[in-house]
C-alpha cells in the first residue's frame, strides 16, 4: 500500500514522510502513523529545463485512532546539464550554459523565511521538506494549493501587478533578493543566450523565408527586429543602469495561482528569484499567457497600461519613489531584451506548418511589434 518508486531519487524514508505529514496536519509526529502512500506524476506541457519531475504524493495517516487523508506536491529540481535539452547546446559553450541557469535558487527560497515577508495578498506554498539529493539536484515537498478557475480580467491583472510591485520594493523582500546565491548580471544573458543563440538565428536570412515565419514577420517587422538586435548591447547597458529591486523572475499568470478560497495570489516557481531592475516582473505578467496560447495578443496595450499603473502604486505603497517613466522604460527594455528579440518561433520551425502554428507565429509577431512600439515610445 506504500509504493513511491515513481519518485526515484526524490523519495524519502517513511520516517521522514511521517514527520512531514505531521507538520502538514499540525499533529504530533509521535501520534502520527503513516498508513499508506502513493505517487502520481503531474502532467505538464511546458518545457522546464531544471525540473526533473513533478508529483502528487498522497495517502492516509492514523492520528489518535482516526485515519486522515493527506496530500503533498513534490518538485524534483536539477542542474540544466542533466536535462535532455542540454544535449542541443553546442559543446564549446556548454560550461557557460550550465552555469547560466540557476537550479539551487528554488530550494534555497523555500528554506528561507520569504513566506513570512511577502506583502499582504501574496503568499507562497508552505514547504514541509527540502532535501539535497546530490550535488546537482534537490527535492521540495510542498502543501497542495487548491485552485479555482478564474478569468484574468483587467482588475485581476492590476491586483497582481500591484502585489509584485510591492514585492519588488519592500525592504523585507529586498533583504532576501540574494537568497538564491546565484551571481547573475544582465550582461550574462547578453553574452550567453543572446550572443550564442538568439542573435545568430536572427542573422540567418534563410530563417526569415521559412513558411511559418514569412507570413507573420513581414519585411518591416524583420528590419525593426534586426535593428534592435544590433543595439542589444546598448539596451542591456541601459537596463543595467536603472534602479533594482526584488524580482520573482517569472511572474506570469501561470505562476500566480488563485486559491479555491479567498482572493490572495499564491506565487509558485521561484527558480529565477533574485535582484533585477524595477519593472522586471511586468513583462511575463503581460505576455506570459499570450506566449503559450492561453490569451490573445489583442489586448496587450490595455493590459499593459493597467499593470504598469498598478505596479507603480505597489512601489509607492512600499515607499519607493522611482519615477513612473523610469519604471516604464525599464519594463520596455526588459520586454525587448528577454522577449521581443526571441519572438520568432524557433522551436516550431521543424514542424509542418498548420493553421494552429501559423496562428502561434502571428501571436509571436504581435508581441514583437508591441515590444518595439513600447521601446520606441519610451526612448
Amino acid at each position: 500500500m506504500t509504493d513511491r518508486s515513481a519518485l526515484g531519487p526524490a523519495d524519502v524514508t517513511d520516517e521522514q514522510l511521517t514527520r512531514m505529514v505531521a507538520d502538514l496536519m499540525g499533529t504530533d509526529p509521535a501520534e502520527t502513523t503513516l498508513v499508506c502512500s502513493s505517487v502520481e506524476e503531474v502532467a505538464y506541457d511546458l518545457p522546464a529545463i531544471t525540473t526533473a519531475g513533478r508529483f502528487w504524493v498522497s495517502g492516509l495517516a492514523e492520528v489518535r485512532g482516526s485515519e486522515v487523508p493527506w496530500a503533498l506536491f513534490v518538485k524534483h529540481v536539477q542542474a540544466w546539464s542533466r536535462s535532455p535539452l542540454f544535449q542541443l547546446v553546442p559543446v564549446e559553450v556548454r560550461p557557460m550554459a550550465a552555469a547560466s541557469v540557476p537550479w539551487r535558487t528554488e530550494p534555497l527560497v523555500y528554506r528561507s523565511d520569504l513566506c513570512d515577508r511577502l506583502p499582504a495578498g501574496l503568499r507562497m506554498p508552505r514547504a514541509v521538506g527540502v532535501f539535497d539529493l546530490d550535488d546537482l539536484s534537490a527535492s521540495v515537498w510542498l502543501e497542495v494549493v487548491e485552485t479555482r478557475p478564474v478569468e484574468w480580467d483587467l482588475p485581476r491583472y492590476a491586483r497582481a501587478a500591484e502585489l509584485v510591485g510591492r514585492l519588488a520594493a519592500s525592504p523585507r523582500t529586498v533583504e532576501l533578493a540574494g537568497v538564491g546565491e546565484f551571481d547573475f548580471a544582465l550582461t550574462d544573458y547578453l553574452e550567453g543566450r543572446l550572443r550564442h543563440q538568439v542573435l545568430p538565428m536572427l542573422a540567418d536570412q534563410g530563417l526569415w523565408s521559412h513558411p511559418l515565419v514569412a507570413p507573420a514577420f513581414d519585411p518591416g517587422l524583420r528590419e525593426r527586429l534586426l535593428a534592435a538586435a544590433d543595439r542589444a548591447g546598448s539596451l542591456v547597458d541601459e537596463l543595467s543602469s536603472l534602479p533594482y529591486g526584488a524580482s520573482h523572475g517569472d511572474a506570469c499568470p501561470n505562476n500566480l495561482l488563485v486559491p479555491a478560497h479567498g482572493d490572495d495570489f499564491v506565487l509558485i516557481d521561484f527558480g529565477f528569484w533574485g535582484e533585477m531592475p524595477l519593472g522586471f516582473d511586468l513583462a511575463q505578467l503581460l505576455v506570459g499567457d499570450v506566449q503559450v496560447g492561453r490569451r490573445s495578443s489583442a489586448g496587450l496595450a490595455e493590459v499593459d497600461t493597467a499593470i504598469l499603473r498598478a505596479y507603480v502604486a505597489g512601489l509607492r505603497a512600499e515607499g519607493c519613489r522611482v519615477p513612473a517613466d523610469v519604471v516604464r522604460r525599464a519594463h520596455a527594455l526588459q520586454l525587448m531584451i528577454f522577449t521581443g528579440l526571441s519572438t520568432l518561433p524557433f522551436e516550431l520551425l521543424d514542424q509542418e506548418p498548420t493553421p494552429a502554428l501559423h496562428h502561434a507565429a502571428a501571436e509571436r509577431a504581435a508581441i514583437a511589434r508591441y515590444s518595439l512600439e513600447l521601446l520606441d515610445a519610451t526612448a
